[in-house]
């Protein structure tokens, strides 16, 4: 069981020693309670609890934070430019070039921070955060390059889902390519965006397409992702975009069921008005039926991301169905009353397991 610096080093030993305090007196107990049960000898057990380190502070998850905060930081520094009627007309003068060069310099500049991105990557693969960073600055130009080539090639016809479905194919090469998570999610939302643009385009922009409104299309689409994502896990390339995909698939497949257990496949606010409640609870029993099934499924295959969604999508559908069934029949004092009863049980009983979580387990004996 003994391991050598040099292959811990080089497996992410160390690193995965660095816990923070919940964890290592967790793994402390369990330490204790193989040596007490004989299945680690004393000196496996101090070796291994001299190797864990207490980190009392996740400086990961602040950078992860403060890399997000700063690119939004950046788009919103861009908006307040653009918003200032000043710096637009001294921008309109300082780039009065025609689209086609404005088209060559952005894309010179996104191809430049992907290279950057990549280079980096390279040599600093522990920097994780502020290489994807640099990746997100480059879906942001692809997107401006994107929108240029639309005005390019406008002819006025407004179908404008064909550059969805373009930003979407190059996030999803490049994302492939590089490879990239966070370039490869941006492919899919692109995808989902041309899939309601494309819609919409081809019923005319009405409220039906195919007998299907908008939630109950991306359903399907949530559906499709979700297979999509199972075959990536035949391919061996594909599985590092495996978990986003499903991920992706699962939050389009509940948000759009959410909808649909709210405003059925109704594609007015007349027809809605007039649907009865037991009209609606097909679809708010189906909603319950999926978050169930993923619930069963996180606890069944030890799947933390079908778990999480299954419950969160479950509170979710108790407590729609609970303002859509009792707002107008209950008192809003009572209402209120219950709803703050509820999240107070839900707030204790969390806090709950968080002490029994935080508590070492005495050994036996």
């Amino acid at each position: 069981m003994k391991q050598q610096p040099a292959e811990r080093a080089d497996s992410g030993y160390d690193e995965w020693m660095q816990l923070p305090p919940q964890k290592a007196r967790f793994l402390r107990s369990m330490l204790r309670q193989w040596h007490t049960e004989g299945r680690i000898s004393k000196e496996q057990h101090d070796e291994l609890e001299a190797d864990i380190q207490v980190v009392f502070f996740d400086w990961q998850k602040l950078a992860r934070y403060a890399f997000w905060f700063a690119i939004v930081s950046i788009v919103i520094s861009v908006s307040a430019v653009l918003s200032d009627r000043w710096l637009m007309d001294l921008l309109e003068k300082l780039f009065s070039t025609p689209d086609t060069v404005k088209l060559a310099i952005s894309a010179t500049f996104s191809a430049f921070i992907y290279h950057r991105g990549l280079e980096r990557r390279r040599r600093f693969p522990e920097k994780h955060f502020s290489n994807e960073a640099l990746f997100f600055l480059g879906v942001l130009g692809t997107a401006l390059c994107v929108a240029l080539l639309g005005r390019i090639l406008d002819d006025g016809s407004g179908h404008f889902s064909l550059l969805l479905l373009l930003a979407s194919v190059i996030y999803g090469l490049l994302g492939l390519w590089f490879p990239s998570t966070l370039v490869w999610v941006f492919g899919l939302l692109s995808l989902g965006s041309w899939l309601g643009a494309e819609t919409g385009y081809l019923s005319g922009w009405g409220a039906y397409y195919l007998g299907m409104n908008y939630p109950l299309r991306f359903v399907l689409f949530g559906l499709l992702l979700l297979g999509v994502s199972g075959l990536f896990s035949y391919w061996q390339r594909g599985r590092d975009f495996a978990y986003s995909t499903r991920a992706a698939g699962l939050t389009y497949f509940f948000v759009a069921l959410w909808l649909m257990s709210i405003f059925g496949n109704y594609g007015g606010m007349d027809h809605w008005k007039s649907a009865t409640h037991a009209e609606l609870a097909l679809w708010a029993l189906l909603f319950g039926c999926a978050a169930l099934i993923a619930l069963y499924h996180g606890i069944r295959h030890h799947d933390p991301l079908t778990r999480g969604f299954g419950i969160v999508f479950l509170g979710i559908n108790l407590y729609t169905r609970f303002f859509e069934y009792f707002w107008d029949s209950m008192h809003k004092a009572l209402f209120f009353a219950v709803l703050a009863a509820s999240f107070w049980y839900l707030g204790s009983h969390a806090e709950r397991l968080w002490n029994l979580a935080r508590a070492e387990k005495p050994p036996p004996g």
